[in-house]
């Protein structure tokens, strides 16, 4: 019963966050189940040095980790489009267009500095929520955000067909 509860808890989020690294529902789902069989094997382990949501999401982060890699591995390296919900605005045309330009841009960032990016701005984890998922220090983090939000000034206006800043 406890486990159906955390399924129902985590099924959605766990979906979203995952839908939002591949196109591949079905790499998704298989995340998602091995993510759960792997909190219902290893609950007794679980020491609440994090809420349950950051173990929860660290282990799926960990899961798709390696689902990429073995589908790059095996030759048909994964989509790893990034979906975002379009920011609202009067002008659907220009809104839908720099939705796609974020896409393009975020699909040009390496995989780890784009999960940051997508757990902190999209998921609204804290650097220290971020560092426990990714299995790794909050100043990597930090580091990993920074790079990304560097490479993105400079992505963004060049797919808007401006130059980028100096600075």
């Amino acid at each position: 019963r406890a486990f159906e509860e955390i399924y129902s808890l985590y099924h959605r989020r766990l979906a979203r966050f995952l839908t939002r690294l591949t196109r591949r529902y079905d790499v998704a789902e298989e995340v998602i189940n091995d993510t759960f069989w792997i909190v219902w094997k290893k609950a007794g382990d679980f020491r609440g040095d994090s809420q349950p949501s950051t173990w929860i999401l660290g282990i799926a982060y960990r899961r798709a980790r390696n689902a990429f890699r073995s589908s790059a591995r095996a030759g048909s390296p994964e989509n790893l489009d990034v979906l975002l919900e379009p920011p609202t605005s009067d002008e659907p045309m220009r809104t839908e267009e720099l939705r796609d330009w974020l896409v393009q841009a975020l699909g040009q960032l390496p995989v780890e500095q784009r999960l940051a990016v997508e757990l902190c701005y999209e998921l609204g984890y804290s650097c220290e929520e971020i560092s426990a998922i990714m299995g790794c220090p909050v100043n990597t983090v930090k580091t990993r955000l920074f790079h990304a939000r560097a490479k993105l000034q400079k992505l963004l206006p060049v797919l808007g067909g401006s130059s980028p800043p100096t600075g």
